[in-house]
């Protein structure tokens, strides 16, 4: 996991093909085991909300770029924060090399530094809850 300026990039190596991986992004039964519940779909301009719970609430999105099975964007928290999370995968051998990117941190905002601060540690963790989740669904 890196952070520079207002990105973060989280990779990891999961042993599932891009396929499997794909619809752990995409379908929102699995999203929900993984992460957060929400009508997420891989079609742009398709807008759902991510329950964060009760800590961060309910999160707006929009999808901005699908290309299936290689790479879903969406805008995060509209309104709020106000980031993008592209999730790019890279078959590698019988798996995928998973590259999540988070940017748009606004770093003139008490809150968009703490946002970049607090993802940066919880990304890595919500991609350990993705492979478990595909683990248990292999």
């Amino acid at each position: 996991m890196t952070t520079e300026n207002d990105t973060i990039t989280c990779e990891k190596y999961l042993p599932h093909p891009p396929a499997a991986v794909w619809k752990a992004l995409t379908d929102p039964e699995l999203h929900a085991r993984w992460w957060a519940a929400g009508d997420i779909r891989p079609v742009v301009g398709h807008r759902f909300t991510l329950d964060m719970g009760n800590n961060f609430g309910h999160q707006a999105c929009e999808v901005t770029e699908v290309d299936t099975e290689r790479l879903l964007a969406y805008r995060f928290a509209e309104g709020t924060l106000d980031t993008t999370i592209t999730w790019t995968l890279h078959p590698q051998g019988a798996g995928t090399r998973l590259v999540l990117t988070h940017t748009g941190f606004d770093l003139g905002s008490p809150m968009g530094r703490q946002a970049l601060a607090g993802m940066g540690k919880g990304w890595p963790h919500v991609l350990d809850n993705l492979d478990a989740a595909l683990a248990r669904t292999a």
